[in-house]
C-alpha cells in the first residue's frame, strides 16, 4: 500500500516536472517570438490605373508580368483588394491618411490634400525611418512652396510629379524646377529609389519607400523589345476604335484598339521589369528577407483598355471593375510560404497596417481603414468593420462661390505631362472649405462592403435614387440585384452608410483639426 502511494506521488512528480517543463519551453518560446522581432523595412509600389485582371497571375492571356506573378507565388496574394476610390488623387490621399478622401476634400483627380492631415510617412519619420517619394504624387503640387508636396507630408527626399507622365519624364527633385530623365520612367524610378536604399542602408537606417509608377496610366509609350512581346494581339481589336490622348500633340484622338492595348501591355510589363529590378537589388544587399515590399494599384481599367475586365464598370465607377485592384505582397521574415487571401481590404488599411507592424500608435482621429496585420501573419480574421465608398458631388460643391481651402498660387502645378488640359501642360489643384452640411452633401454614387454583401446606391434625376445590393461572393460580377429579396439586409447596410456619411461630413467641415 505504502509502495503503491509512493509510486503514485512518483509519477504525479514527474507529471508536474514536465507540465513546467513544456510550460518553461511555451514561455521561452513566447518571449523569444515577442523579443525578435524586428520592425520591417517597407516598400510601397503603387501603380496608376492598372486593373485587377492585367497581371499574369490573374490569368490574363496576353500581359507578361512575370515579376508580379513570381510575388503571387511565393508571398501573399491579396485578392479582394479594393482602391478607396474609382480614379487616382483620392485613393492616394487614402494610403497616405488611412481616412477616406472626402474626409479632407481630396474629392477626385486633381483635388488636393489638405495641409492638417497626418501622414503615414510623418509618423514613420518619427520612429527613425528614413522616408521617400519617387513618382506620382497627385495630391498637390510638388513643388517646394507647396504645403501639400511630399515634403510637407513627411518624406525627407523625393523625386516626384505632380501628375502623371511617360518616357524622358519631367520630375521635380526636393521640390527644385523640373528636370528631364531620359529614359523609361518605371526604371528611372526603381534606379532613384536603389540610390536612396543603398544609402539608407550604409547609415544604418530602415527605411520607408514610395514609388508611384506613372504606368500604364495613357498616353501610352512602349520600348520597342517590350513592344514585341505583344505583336500577336488579336486582329479584332483592330476593327475597333478608342478614345485616349495622342502623345504628340497632348490633345485627344481615335486609335485602333489593338495599338493601344499593345502600347499599354508594353508599359505595365515595363513596371513588372522595374519591379524586378528592385527585387534584385534586395536580394544582393540582405534586405530581403526583413523587407516589405507591396504592389497594389490606384483604381480599375480605363474605359479604352477595359476589354478583359471581369467586373461590372470600369474606372470612374462605384462598382468592382472601378475599384478592385491588384495587390500582393512579399516579406520573406514573415510570409514564409504563399498565401492567398479573401479578406475585403482597401488601400485605406496601408496606414493602419504600417503602424501595426512598425509599433507605432494611430492618429487620433477617425481613420477609416483597419490593421491587416493577421492577414499578414497568416491568421484566422474576419474583417471587423464594412468598406465604404463614396464619389462626391463636386457640382454641389463648386456651385456657390466656395472659398479656396488653400491660396490657388500655391496650388499651381509645374511639372509638364504628355495631356493638355485647357490648353496647359501642367495640372493645379483646387480644395475648397466646406462651411456646413445639407442634405444634399449626402449625395453621390456611394457603396458600402461587408464580408459578403455590397449595397450600391446612385441618384437619379429629380432626387430619385437607384438601390442595389449583390452578394459579391456568389456574384462578383454584380449582375444580380438581391434588394427585394434582401429588404432588411439592405436596410441594415444604407443605415451603416448614412452613419458613416455623417462622420465623414463632420471631418470635411474640418471639426478633426481642432
Amino acid at each position: 500500500m505504502i509502495a503503491a502511494r509512493i509510486r503514485l506521488v512518483g509519477t504525479l512528480f514527474q507529471l508536474l516536472k514536465v507540465s513546467i517543463a513544456a510550460l518553461a519551453c511555451w514561455v521561452m518560446t513566447l518571449f523569444s517570438s515577442v523579443f525578435a522581432y524586428t520592425p520591417p523595412n517597407i516598400i510601397l509600389c503603387v501603380g496608376d490605373d492598372h486593373g485587377w485582371e492585367e497581371t499574369g497571375y490573374n490569368g490574363h492571356p496576353y500581359l507578361k508580368t512575370p515579376i508580379l506573378d513570381s510575388m503571387a507565388a511565393t508571398g501573399l496574394r491579396l485578392d479582394r483588394f479594393y482602391a478607396a476610390a474609382p480614379v487616382c488623387s483620392p485613393t492616394r490621399g487614402s494610403i497616405i491618411t488611412g481616412r477616406h478622401p472626402n474626409r479632407y476634400g481630396t474629392f477626385s483627380a486633381n483635388w488636393s490634400i489638405r495641409p492638417e492631415e497626418i501622414g503615414v510617412a510623418q509618423i514613420l519619420a518619427r520612429a527613425g525611418y528614413a522616408c521617400a517619394h519617387f513618382g506620382k504624387w497627385h495630391l498637390g503640387p510638388v513643388k517646394a512652396e507647396s504645403p501639400t508636396n511630399p515634403g510637407a507630408m513627411g518624406f525627407e527626399r523625393w523625386l516626384s510629379h505632380d501628375n502623371f507622365f511617360e518616357v524622358n519624364p519631367f520630375l521635380s527633385r526636393n521640390g527644385g524646377p523640373p528636370e528631364r530623365f531620359e529614359g523609361e520612367s518605371s526604371e528611372i524610378l526603381v534606379d532613384e529609389a536603389i540610390r536612396f536604399l543603398r544609402e539608407a542602408k550604409d547609415n544604418g537606417r530602415r527605411f520607408f519607400v514610395a514609388i508611384w509608377f506613372g504606368s500604364p496610366h495613357e498616353p501610352y509609350v512602349g520600348l520597342p523589345s517590350d513592344l514585341a512581346l505583344y505583336d500577336n494581339l488579336p486582329q479584332e481589336y483592330e476593327e475597333r476604335t478608342v478614345r485616349l490622348t495622342d502623345v504628340k500633340t497632348g490633345l485627344a484622338t481615335k486609335r485602333p484598339l489593338r495599338d493601344v492595348l499593345r502600347e499599354r501591355y508594353a508599359e505595365i510589363t515595363a513596371m513588372d521589369r522595374a519591379i524586378g529590378k528592385l527585387r534584385q537589388f534586395l536580394d544582393k544587399e540582405g534586405l530581403r528577407e526583413n523587407t516589405l515590399l507591396w504592389y497594389l494599384s490606384d483604381n480599375g481599367t480605363p474605359p479604352e483598355a477595359a476589354v478583359m475586365v471581369p467586373f461590372r464598370g470600369m474606372k470612374g465607377s462605384i462598382y468592382d471593375g472601378g475599384l478592385r485592384v491588384p495587390s500582393v505582397m512579399e516579406w520573406p521574415a514573415v510570409i514564409s510560404r504563399p498565401r492567398a487571401s479573401d479578406v475585403n481590404c482597401v488601400t485605406s488599411d496601408i496606414l493602419p497596417t504600417l503602424c501595426d507592424l512598425t509599433g507605432q500608435p494611430l492618429p487620433n482621429r477617425p481613420l477609416d481603414g483597419v490593421s491587416l496585420k493577421p492577414v499578414i501573419f497568416g491568421e484566422k480574421w474576419e474583417r471587423p468593420s464594412p468598406i465604404c465608398f463614396w464619389q462626391y458631388d463636386i457640382s454641389h460643391e463648386t456651385r456657390n462661390n466656395p472659398q479656396p481651402y488653400i491660396d490657388p498660387k500655391l496650388q499651381e502645378g509645374t511639372t509638364p505631362l504628355a495631356k493638355q488640359m485647357g490648353g496647359r501642360w501642367t495640372r493645379s489643384f483646387q480644395n475648397l472649405r466646406h462651411l456646413s452640411i445639407t442634405e444634399e452633401d449626402f449625395r453621390g454614387p456611394r457603396a458600402i462592403l461587408e464580408n459578403q454583401y455590397k449595397l450600391v446606391i446612385i441618384d437619379r434625376a429629380g432626387g430619385a435614387e437607384s438601390k442595389e445590393l449583390f452578394d459579391v461572393r456568389e456574384d462578383p460580377a454584380e449582375k444580380n440585384n438581391l434588394i427585394d429579396m434582401k429588404p432588411e439586409i439592405a436596410r441594415q447596410l444604407e443605415q451603416k452608410l448614412r452613419t458613416w456619411q455623417e462622420s465623414v461630413l463632420k471631418s470635411l467641415l474640418g471639426e478633426d483639426y481642432k
